[in-house]
């Protein structure tokens, strides 16, 4: 927390030193620019307050080897209308996937590279990234493998799961594939693969566990662009909750059309290293997805 809280400092110090310089350079302003200009500053203030009493994450019970889950919601696809939009339910989650980006969160495995393209370690304070391109072999760090959702078009429960498909061959008379032929010899794999999103009905029982979120729209925060959501994975079985996380997000700008405002709010905590994957990866920190095999 206290990196988390320094690079929060960082942000606000730079915001309010662009106001100050603004104000010095305007020979004038108007009435309207300095209510944004206050209410900039209101929200700044909020959102640090929030920062430091109310965001970041919860784990009361933690839970291995877990094989699948069920989303109890889906984040609805959203787009520049959302990302203007003051009052937009999700805005503080403006990054995550939506519709099946989201269902293929918590499908695809973890990985992270280096400045060089090589691996680099995981760990709790440095996360990688979400993938579900093909890569041959068991993954260090797998997703889950199904997630259940309700459909809301028909209200049944579907199964996804991932699978990697034959999709195509290789051309054999380009180069690079000449090349490759000639190394591998009788090794060579003329086939082209891809991971697929796989859909079915879900058979019961349905998972004994399941993720949720509660995107909140306060008002009063909203009219100064802040924003927040929390996260919760739950045990239905038991009726217990096992873990939460909650972000707040702040912004400016909502007078100006076609701003994306949401898209490039601050957001405390920047979980995962502000990957746009913030659900999946706590998620996996509550319920452990199993290993491969």
């Amino acid at each position: 927390m206290n990196h988390l809280a320094a690079n929060m400092r960082s942000s606000i110090v730079v915001f309010l030193s662009a106001v100050l310089a603004l104000n010095a350079c305007a020979p004038s302003e108007t009435a309207e620019q300095k209510t944004q200009r206050e209410r900039a500053k209101a929200g700044l203030a909020l959102w640090e307050q929030k920062c430091k009493t109310e965001a970041g994450e919860k784990i009361y019970r933690r839970v291995e080897d877990v094989e699948g889950i069920t989303l109890l919601k889906v984040r609805p696809p959203a787009g520049e209308n959302e990302w203007h939009d003051r009052m937009w339910p999700g805005a503080a989650f403006a990054h995550e996937g939506t519709a099946e980006e989201y269902i293929k969160d918590f499908l695809g495995y973890e990985e992270a590279f280096g400045p060089e393209g090589k691996p680099s370690p995981i760990t709790p304070t440095a996360r990688g990234a979400i993938n579900t391109s093909y890569k041959a072999g068991p993954h260090e760090r797998p997703g889950y493998r199904y997630v259940d959702a309700i459909d809301e078009k028909d209200g049944r429960r579907y199964r996804y799961s991932g699978s990697v498909k034959v999709v195509g061959q290789k051309d054999q008379t380009a180069p690079g594939i000449v090349d490759e032929m000639k190394n591998e010899g009788d090794r060579f794999d003329p086939n082209v693969y891809r991971w697929t999103l796989d859909k079915t009905y879900a058979p019961d029982p349905a998972p004994r566990y399941a993720v949720t979120y509660e995107d909140h729209v306060v008002p009063e925060e909203r009219a100064l662009g802040v924003a927040s959501s929390t996260v919760k994975v739950l045990d239905i079985q038991a009726n217990e909750v096992l873990g939460e996380l909650t972000v707040f997000a702040f912004t400016y700008g909502f007078e100006s059309r076609g701003s994306s405002a949401w898209l490039r709010a601050r957001i405390c905590p920047t979980y995962g290293g502000g990957s746009g994957s913030p659900s999946r990866l706590f998620t996996d920190q509550v319920l452990v997805p199993r290993k491969d095999n």
